[in-house]
């Protein structure tokens, strides 16, 4: 049986769209009767929580006279007046029967405080803030999972590198990949389908410059300015992953429990270890005064961004190349 109240809290569309539609599913399930098996007879009121009176909320929210189901979910709840919002917290301290409140909050604007005062009501909540970059690979690796499958951490990056950063298309990637596949994604089914990348990934370009891979390295940095990608974002990749390479060099060895300690998921750990096992204190030395002539190029020192990019792109994947071989 679902909770009388229920409050989704964040602005991520996917994971708004998903709690709200699970709350419905489940308030049908329970009304279902023998002549409505999927309880579509339930009606739903949707209405913006910044357009709504009230006058609009008395009526919505007071009891029918036999307490019918009924479904009301308000949007925007952020946005409401002084006054619609009181009634609102005061309707979930205090739901009629039969009503299933579903209010939708950003968490931030003028109302912000509401979501404190709904909490103390008892009302369920939802978190559906946006995920952070850092965050997507556990994002793609649970829809897999919610697919039964599992994938290798390889096909987690070139999704993300070929899909981009938002929800929903990652979501409608991964259920095409599992059906289209039978279930066998693999890197090359990722890139057969989605191509090589739409929306170009410093860190992808950070990854070949430090495994030595400078051609291509250099094209897909030429290939992410060419898309628009700040010359300040590539910098930022390319100096975090020199900065990661430096902290793990001198590991003698990690595991899963130091990922919290790095700041990363243990995949990234390991392959991070990996790749700094393979650098030479000198290079690693070196590349970070590159990285240093690189910060102050794109920050207006030199006279062309792009230029010191691409150089630093090509110096780095050089030192690579000499230390591996050592």
């Amino acid at each position: 049986m679902p909770a009388p109240v229920n409050v989704i809290v964040g602005k991520e569309g996917l994971l708004i769209d998903r709690a709200r539609l699970a709350i419905i599913a489940a308030v049908r399930r329970s009304a279902a009767t023998a002549g409505d098996p999927d309880g579509r007879a339930v009606p739903i009121t949707d209405l913006r929580g910044g357009d709504v009176t009230t006058t609009e909320l008395v009526e919505l929210l007071s009891p029918s006279l036999f307490g019918e189901d009924r479904i009301i979910v308000l949007t925007d709840c952020d946005a409401a007046g002084k006054e619609p919002a009181d009634l609102i917290v005061q309707a979930a301290a205090d739901p009629a029967p039969g009503i299933t409140l579903i209010l939708q909050h950003s968490g931030e604007g003028r109302q912000k405080k509401m979501v404190a005062e709904l909490r103390k009501t008892g009302a369920q909540l939802f978190e559906a803030h946006p995920v952070k970059r850092g965050q997507l690979p556990e994002f793609v690796r649970g829809e897999f999972q919610s697919h039964r499958l599992r994938v290798s951490p390889d096909v987690i990056d070139a999704l993300l590198d070929s899909v981009g950063s938002d929800l929903r298309e990652l979501a409608t990637a991964v259920s095409q990949l599992v059906s289209d596949t039978g279930g066998n994604v693999t890197v090359d089914a990722v890139r057969t389908y989605y191509g090589r990348t739409a929306e170009v990934s410093g860190f992808e370009v950070a990854e070949l410059a430090l495994t030595g891979r400078g051609s291509e390295a250099l094209a897909l940095a030429r290939r992410a300015m060419q898309l628009g990608v700040p010359h300040v974002l590539l910098a930022s990749a390319l100096s975090g992953m020199v900065g990661d390479v430096a902290r793990l060099h001198a590991a003698r060895g990690v595991s899963n429990r130091d990922a919290g300690r790095y700041g990363m998921p243990p995949w990234k750990l390991e392959k991070t270890h990996r790749l700094a096992s393979r650098w030479s204190t000198p290079a690693i030395a070196q590349a970070a005064q590159i990285i240093a002539e690189l910060d102050a190029g794109v920050k207006g020192w030199a006279a062309d961004p792009e230029y010191a990019v691409e150089k630093a792109v090509v110096d780095i994947a050089a030192l690579a190349t000499s230390s591996h071989r050592r």
